[in-house]
């Protein structure tokens, strides 16, 4: 949010966050996918921060409640590096008339490039591309959702690769349950991607197949896991299991973890969450505690965050 920095400045990072949400209709669908109090979303980062937190991904895109002025605003505020979403979520949290339906493939990937490359446009919840500020997005947010790559949703996924081959900009893939991984991973590659630079999230809780696993990781593509401390999916000693799994299948550097935090889960907001902080302060010690070495988990936290978000 606040300029480029050299990849060894990150720290650690956490990379499918949620910081800041205006109220639209991802409110209306959970009012959880609605934090609109800047003063609390510091308060969040800053507790990030004091337990060792340097850089978090927020994972919500413009035309989609993203509030890019307030991002920047925090950002600067705790000194915690924001990395910042163009592209595009689920459709079902866009109101029927909204632009993302209807606008031109070839203008939705230049739209995504100049997000990248010149500032990241605000006011555009409704409205196509009033203004724009300095601040610049990181990443190309992408959503996979149950009809895979059928109607709207092929386009949109044409006009993220192309953006990704324009500016070779990493690209993150919000993976639904009852979705075809596969099958996007496919096109991806097809399409000549660099699939270095692609991490698909939720994995941990939208795919059980070790053999859709393997295949994506053979393709090149990181697993973001986030169904930590999100015990209405799976415990925290379930998640462990996975992460070892992987680790011990030889893919520690195609790995990559986060909380995908909601306003019910962020401590500020809700005092019974888990917090931001928790991976630092409860899941680390349970990793070393289950044997996963400070080398791998160097790797998850700061190593692999550094190489997939330098370009």
């Amino acid at each position: 949010m606040l300029g480029e920095v050299k990849p060894g400045e990150l720290g650690f990072t956490q990379c499918h966050e949620h910081l800041l949400i205006s109220k639209g209709k991802s409110f209306e669908i959970n009012p959880a996918l609605c934090m609109d109090e800047p003063d609390k979303s510091i308060q969040e980062l800053k507790t990030y921060g004091a337990a060792g937190g340097r850089a978090v991904v927020d994972a919500q895109p413009g035309g989609c409640n993203r509030d890019a002025a307030g991002l920047e605003e925090i950002s600067r505020k705790t000194g915690i590096h924001i990395i910042a979403s163009t592209g595009f979520h689920k459709l079902q949290f866009y109101p029927e008339e909204h632009w993302i339906h209807t606008i031109h493939q070839k203008e939705l990937e230049e739209f995504y490039i100049s997000e990248l490359v010149q500032g990241m446009c605000v006011s555009i919840d409704r409205e196509w591309m009033p203004e724009r500020i300095r601040a610049k997005a990181g990443i190309i947010k992408t959503a996979l959702d149950v009809c895979d790559l059928r109607g709207r949703y092929g386009e949109l996924f044409e006009a993220a690769a192309g953006a990704q081959k324009a500016t070779g900009a990493p690209m993150m893939v919000h993976i639904e349950k009852g979705s075809a991984p596969e099958i996007l991973t496919e096109f991806l590659q097809e399409r000549g991607v660099d699939t270095g630079r692609v991490y698909f999230c939720h994995m941990d809780r939208a795919c059980e197949k070790e053999e859709s696993f393997l295949k994506i990781l053979k393709a090149g593509i990181t697993l973001e896991f986030d169904t930590i401390g999100r015990f209405k999916y799976h415990s925290d000693k379930e998640e462990l299991e996975l992460i070892k799994k992987i680790l011990n299948w030889g893919f520690e550097e195609q790995l990559l973890f986060s909380l995908d935090t909601t306003q019910e889960r962020l401590k500020a907001y809700n005092p019974k969450a888990v917090g931001l902080s928790y991976i630092l302060e409860t899941f680390l010690p349970a990793m070393r505690k289950c044997g996963i070495t400070e080398e791998q988990i160097q790797k998850i936290a700061e190593e692999n965050p550094q190489r997939i978000f330098a370009w």
